[in-house]
């Protein structure tokens, strides 16, 4: 019994003997020694190991990494979609601001509109529809605007007064198929009526004489007959087309309105009636 438990004793020592003269051998060896050799030989052959694990689980720590900070991310996102929109809104604003702005120089000095007195109004309502070509303005009775004055802007006419309440007017505009405006081609001389064609955005010109020379791009300006319901000299607009056919009575005249009425802001009404 004495020698049966005697041996594990001994091997028990053995081993760490060993286990101490190696890390003796090793720490002198400055880890070039046969145990060096052998951690580097183990080191190397566990290297295939240990890339591959670490492609696997590569992946799964960029997942979790990402997953860690997913709401940073979504917030980053949200503060520049924020930046974005707000730069567009301010340069949307200042370029209304700079189109608002030309349309009131340009109705500074209307060469047109003489020394007729005029009542400077910002178009509050557009159209409804396609159909309705009416707008009103922000001044009315008040202001001096009375039914039947005229109505232009900075390129030339836009309609008449047709209703006016203390501090509203609403204006025809001259697309309006009940609207009719006496006009004079400048080049010819001719007179005709330009009138309305409602949703189109043109005007059709009567009367013109079918033997007259009328040129794509010659002006028509009102005429300012006895009566007439405009001032002479204002432009209306420009032909786009003329055409006569044979044994016709008239040419089918084209003009194109020198205002774009799809997009006013600022009108001047004319304090002008027709001489009895």
């Amino acid at each position: 019994m004495s020698r049966r438990s005697a041996r594990p004793r001994f091997t028990l020592l053995l081993l760490a003997l060993t286990a101490v003269t190696l890390l003796t051998l090793d720490e002198r060896s400055g880890g070039v020694g046969v145990v060096g050799a052998m951690r580097d030989g183990a080191r190397d052959a566990f290297a295939p190991v240990q890339d591959a694990a670490g492609a696997v689980f590569r992946p799964v720590g960029d997942f979790v990494q990402g997953a860690v900070h997913y709401g940073d991310v979504e917030e980053e996102n949200a503060r520049l979609r924020q930046q974005l929109a707000e730069r567009d809104a301010v340069l949307l604003e200042a370029e209304n601001a700079a189109r608002e702005r030309q349309a009131l120089l340009d109705q500074q000095d209307l060469e047109f509109a003489g020394d007729i007195p005029a009542v400077a109004a910002r178009v509050v309502v557009g159209p409804a529809s396609s159909f309705d070509v009416t707008v009103q303005i922000d001044r009315g009775r008040n202001a001096g605007v009375a039914p039947g004055m005229p109505v232009v802007a900075g390129a030339g006419l836009v309609g008449r007064v047709v209703d006016v309440s203390r501090s509203r007017a609403t204006i025809l505009l001259i697309t309006d198929p009940k609207s009719s405006v006496g006009v004079r081609l400048a080049g010819s001389g001719d007179v005709g009526v330009a009138a309305g064609r409602g949703s189109r955005s043109t005007l059709r010109l009567d009367y013109v004489d079918p033997a007259s020379k009328v040129d794509r791009g010659e002006a028509a300006v009102t005429s300012g007959l006895q009566q007439s319901a405009f001032p002479p000299g204002v432009p209306v607009g420009t032909v786009v087309a003329a055409r006569s056919g044979p044994g016709a009575l008239q040419q089918d005249v084209t003009v194109e309105p020198a205002v774009d009425l799809r997009r006013l802001t600022f009108v001047k009404v004319l304090q002008w009636s027709p001489a009895p």
